[in-house]
């Protein structure tokens, strides 16, 4: 398959970004790392080869993105104000750089994106679709940690705000709500080393807005790993493209 990496330097973000695009055609589907991962965990974790068969057909076309998690969430030594103001850059990072270029390298494609990922990858594919449903109409969440609440240890920001769904979806403006009735969403459950609290949670601010969206629980043998993901995800985009 096609395989392109790229890495620029992001004055929103201050920092080096790389992104990884595998396929050639098809939807738009953007991959977020786990909290200590980067851009290429896709690939090193076999997500890419789990998901050749709808590369390869041309139905959905790859991105594999880094997150600034270990500038933020992940980093003990970050207080809670930093950790919701980096996150808030990173969205920017998002809309304002990646997705222009993501829609340039498909030819201009006006289409919607798709956002995924798993663990603290699943709050990114979630928080991005439930802010930006304009641009992104399709959310596949796996294992996802959804809820920030205990990093932010009590405290309360605007940044914050405005990158928690359980707190800005509730109070969306017509168009939003619009938007956002369009979108779809998938809550891919494990068994084994999860708190489905944060799914379920998820879940229902989108039900109790009336939104799409879907939760799959699986059973014993399933759980927070790549394994289990690596089965998720194609089988979720399947029914989606």
């Amino acid at each position: 398959m096609e395989r392109e990496v790229r890495s620029w330097w992001s004055p929103v973000v201050g920092r080096e970004m790389g992104v990884a695009r595998y396929g050639h055609y098809g939807k738009p589907v953007v991959f977020f790392p786990t909290g200590g991962g980067d851009f290429l965990d896709c690939e090193r974790f076999q997500m890419v080869r789990a998901l050749t068969p709808l590369i390869e057909a041309g139905r959905i076309k790859l991105y594999a993105v880094d997150s600034t998690c270990r500038q933020s969430w992940t980093n003990a030594d970050v207080g809670p104000r930093e950790k919701s103001r980096v996150q808030a850059t990173y969205d920017q990072w998002l809309v304002d750089e990646l997705v222009p270029w993501v829609r340039a390298d498909c030819a201009g494609t006006d289409q919607g994106l798709a956002a995924c990922g798993a663990s603290i990858g699943g709050y990114h594919a979630f928080n991005v679709t439930c802010k930006h449903p304009d641009i992104f109409d399709t959310m596949v969440g796996m294992s996802g940690t959804y809820g920030m609440d205990r990093r932010m240890a009590g405290e309360w920001t605007e940044d914050w705000y405005y990158n928690d769904p359980h707190q800005f979806v509730p109070h969306l403006d017509a168009a939003a709500r619009g938007a956002l009735s369009r979108a779809r969403f998938v809550f891919g459950l494990g068994k084994d080393y999860e708190n489905p609290d944060y799914t379920w949670r998820a879940a229902g601010v989108l039900r109790a807005g009336g939104y799409r969206n879907r939760v799959e629980e699986w059973g014993p043998g399933s759980g927070h790993d790549w394994p289990t993901w690596r089965t998720m995800l194609p089988m979720f985009l399947d029914k989606l493209v």
